[in-house]
């Protein structure tokens, strides 16, 4: 007993140090755990005192707005589509931009707007009346202000374009509060991320150590266990590596998330920071940005499936990217849906509907929605003009010219379009090499040599005020953002008009060109080879179609038919000094007084070229495009406001005789390629090809210019007229559809100038008894050609048409006809602009001679016809 006593004592003892030592080891780990944690707890609660101190967890990132919508009586609109347009903007909800109320009363809608405080447009509300038109479309019927007074048009709020971008890595997002979730969004991300985050502290205790023994079984950091709180914390403060160090960080930052904020602010800062993809070269971050870059809605617009599809992508964005793959987005989207049916937000019956919905993505097209590169030349000028590069990072709305319809239309018109230059590209590049025998493969390669796809711009003005409407700059954003509707080319043959308004403006000077009277669309020029150097320095520029010199041609045929020779030999008599002051005057800088400048050797970009054609489009008057209308501050203060810059350049007659010129190219000339895809609206136009392919045209209320080239400057290979002109010729197909531009109007001239009916064989006015080719040419009054193609002489009329004339009862002889007449100078006051100069027209009437009355034969054959009387030159003007 004693030793079965004693053992018992002493393994009692034993058993008392072991447990004492385990205590003291226990304890020793919970003080230094304690230590440690204390230690990281506090540095890392520095860590985010530092970064709260530096201001907003979100940058206050200005806002980019479009121009406003203007409504008028007459157009396809309706009520309800009114009221989407002002919801989108904002109206009705807590930013104080405004409210609408919507009526409805038998066969009419109406709709009560009232802008509020904050609205970028004035406090006047209006009323307007919609009704079904007879078509069965509903139209705007009327548009009455506060005071019920009738309104012929009314401005709508803009529509937000897009957010500048936050960093160098092109950062998106728009900010939402929690209120702006949709409980749908919330519940499909906590369904499938943290069904518990209302409920833990910030971490998932059970999941963290499940994934913390399968990570160190695996030797890598694979297992997702990380609450939303934990998300945010990676996200905000620390490097997406995959270390232990780092998690331990993420678990303290976790923990002073907790601390600081509520779940509800913890939710809402998730919601704007979780990165959700990619959109062209831009990061997509947060549910906001989201919805508008994949769906292209508010948030709060969003339904089941959508808000499902967005909580699905959250896990690998770029694997369930659903522009690349719609498949994979499908699968996890409807596994977002049953997790919501096992958390029970909703029924199985909702997600039987949610699921059988197709995904309905947004147009890929970045160009369409948010118009990149429209929005990067905003930005630059907003640096340049308030004069501080982080203005463009503070909280300001950016009211700007952009018309997001007509936007898109030009996305679509330059992707439609540049198929077919593509398609241009392959068959040239195909029979060279072919010609070779070389092989084709199927990478569009011969012998390893790729083919080169050109590049586009696309410029839309409206001609009347310069506001820049639309704008491409490249075929792809994403691949590139070089803008090239900003990049300096020549011009080519759309530069032409310039020598012709130039020579135009002699007519008004009184000016003989090379002594054949005053410059008019019939004046003849020599198309053959000629050499326009100097001494030693020859230059003998050919025609684009080379071998082919028509000799002398009229000035209407050679713009019409783009005709080089023609045209340098025609700014030789104006002077090249002359041609190239007009164009600088226009907004082309970089024009220089050689005999090249005629056929557009200098380089401009393509939006100083839609500039440099309001001259002929606005009645002579030059007007800068611009871009920038307004910039506001959040609470609707103006900080600074733009205004259009405008010059007169031309006289109004010079400007519309050079515009008449225009029409001809498009109804005759190298322009029909654009009547030839299906635009009949009266229109003004030029191709150009240099390198380049170019096309500048012009209707009533909207001007493009098209550019088609090479980024490496080599020769494209196209001309104009293939590749150019038909993307204007789609853009201004669909921009016609387009209520704000479907009014086209023919042009009207201004007084001092007439449009007459020309025959083109005689070059004399057309009368009832000519054949029917003839056509509309505009004249200088004063500068009409004498007689009509009827009464032309014996020289130009045929045997039969004499014989004709005769056995149908009439004669001959043509009437008594005043010569041409020319304007009459006033004096020039020296300094004096050219166009205060005023012509008054002057007849010379010549003396009358009895008629002398011939035989049948004399007639028939011309004989004893008197000879004309020979009417004198005026002299040049000194």
């Amino acid at each position: 007993m004693p030793v079965k006593v004693k053992f018992a004592s002493t393994t009692n003892s034993l058993l008392s140090k072991v447990a004492r030592v385990l205590l003291a080891i226990v304890l020793a780990c919970l003080v230094l755990g304690g230590m440690v944690f204390g230690y990281f707890y506090f540095k890392y609660r520095g860590e985010v005192d530092k970064r709260l101190a530096e201001g907003p967890l979100f940058a206050s990132i200005a806002q980019v707005y479009a121009a406003p919508q203007e409504v008028r009586p007459g157009q396809e609109l309706s009520a309800i589509s009114i009221a989407a347009s002002l919801r989108h903007a904002g109206y009705n909800g807590p930013q104080g931009l405004g409210n609408y109320q919507l009526r409805s009363e038998g066969n009419q809608d109406s709709i009560l707007i009232k802008p509020g405080p904050e609205s970028y447009l004035a406090m006047d509300g209006a009323t307007i009346v919609t009704t079904t038109g007879p078509d069965g479309h509903p139209v705007v019927k009327s548009i009455i202000a506060e005071n019920g007074a009738p309104l012929a048009a009314y401005k709508l709020e803009p529509q937000l374009i897009t957010a500048m971008s936050e960093d160098k890595n092109r950062t998106k997002r728009r900010l939402v509060t929690y209120d702006q979730i949709p409980p749908r969004m919330v519940q499909a991300v906590l369904a499938i991320e943290d069904r518990r985050f209302f409920e833990h502290s910030g971490l998932n205790y059970g999941r963290t150590l499940k994934c913390a023994v399968v990570d160190l079984l695996s030797h890598h950091m694979s297992c997702g266990g990380s609450t939303l709180t934990q998300q945010l914390a990676r996200g905000f403060f620390l490097s997406p590596d995959k270390r232990i160090s780092r998690k331990i960080a993420e678990i303290m930052i976790t923990f002073q998330l907790e601390h600081r904020f509520n779940k509800r602010q913890i939710f809402e800062m998730y919601a704007n920071e979780i990165p959700l993809g990619q959109r062209g070269s831009f990061a997509v971050n947060g549910f906001g940005e989201a919805a508008q870059a994949y769906f292209g809605k508010d948030l709060r617009q969003l339904d089941l499936a959508e808000c499902a599809m967005l909580a699905g992508i959250i896990q690998r964005p770029s694997y369930f990217n659903p522009y690349k793959h719609p498949d994979r987005v499908m699968e996890r989207r409807n596994i977002v849906i049953d997790s919501m049916v096992e958390t029970q937000a909703i029924t199985t019956a909702d997600a039987e509907k949610a699921k059988a919905e197709p995904i309905r993505l947004a147009p890929p097209n970045i160009d369409a929605s948010e118009a990149p590169y429209f929005v990067d030349l905003v930005h630059d000028e907003i640096v340049q003009r308030l004069g501080d590069s982080e203005a463009a990072h503070a909280a300001l709305r950016i009211y700007t010219s952009l018309d997001p319809e007509l936007q898109r239309a030009a996305a679509d018109a330059v992707a439609a379009g540049m198929k077919n230059v593509d398609e241009l590209v392959r068959r040239r590049y195909f029979n060279l090499h072919h010609k070779k025998g070389e092989k084709f493969n199927k990478d569009d390669r011969f012998s390893g040599e790729p083919i080169n796809y050109p590049q586009v711009a696309l410029v839309a003005l409206n001609p009347h005020t310069g506001q820049v409407l639309a704008l491409i700059g490249g075929r792809n954003y994403a691949v590139s953002q070089l803008n090239h509707a900003v990049s300096e080319r020549p011009t080519g043959s759309i530069f032409k008009p310039f020598v012709y308004a130039t020579a135009y403006n002699t007519s008004l000077e009184g000016t003989n060109i090379d002594g054949n009277g005053p410059f008019t669309a019939l004046t003849k020029l020599n198309d053959d080879p000629q050499d326009f150097g100097t001494p030693g320095k020859p230059y003998e520029p050919g025609n684009f179609e080379r071998g082919e010199y028509p000799g002398m041609v009229t000035a209407a045929t050679a713009i019409e038919h783009s005709l080089n020779i023609a045209t340098i030999a025609l700014a030789q008599m104006v002077g090249y000094n002359n041609v190239a002051s007009l164009a600088r005057s226009a907004g082309i800088v970089n024009a220089k007084g050689t005999p090249s400048v005629a056929i557009g050797t200098y380089s401009a970009t393509p939006i100083d070229m839609a500039g440099a054609y309001t001259v002929f489009a606005n009645n002579g008057v030059h007007l800068r495009p611009w871009i920038l209308a307004s910039v506001r501050n959040p609470n609707g203060d103006i900080v600074a406001d733009f205004t259009p810059e405008a010059k007169q350049v031309l006289d109004p007659r010079v400007a519309y005789l050079t515009q008449s010129m225009l029409e001809g190219v498009m109804a005759r000339g190298t322009g029909s390629a654009a009547r030839a895809h299906g635009f009949t609206a009266p229109a003004a136009g030029k191709t150009g090809t240099s390198h380049d392919a170019w096309f500048a045209g012009y209707s009533s209320n909207l001007l493009c210019i098209i550019w088609v080239g090479n980024d490496d400057y080599t020769d494209v290979k196209l001309q104009g007229a293939d590749a150019a002109a038909p993307i204007w010729a789609e853009f201004m197909n669909r921009a016609i559809k387009l209520p704000q531009y479907s009014d086209m109007k023919p042009f009207t001239p201004p007084d001092g100038v007439e449009v007459l009916r020309v025959n083109t064989p005689t070059g004399l006015i057309a009368d009832d008894s000519c054949p029917d080719n003839d056509v509309n040419t505009a004249f200088l009054i004063g500068t009409t050609p004498s007689g009509t193609c009827s009464h032309m002489g014996e020289s130009s009329q045929s045997f039969g048409q004499r014989l004709f004339n005769i056995f149908k009862g009439g004669s001959d002889n043509p009437p008594n006809v005043s010569p041409t007449t020319q304007p009459q100078v006033q004096p020039k006051t020296p300094g004096q602009p050219q166009t205060q100069q005023q012509t008054q027209p002057t007849q010379q009437q010549p003396a009358e001679e009895p008629t002398k009355h011939r035989n049948l034969l004399e007639k028939m054959f011309g004989v004893g016809k008197p000879k004309p009387t020979p009417q004198p030159q005026d002299q040049q003007p000194q």
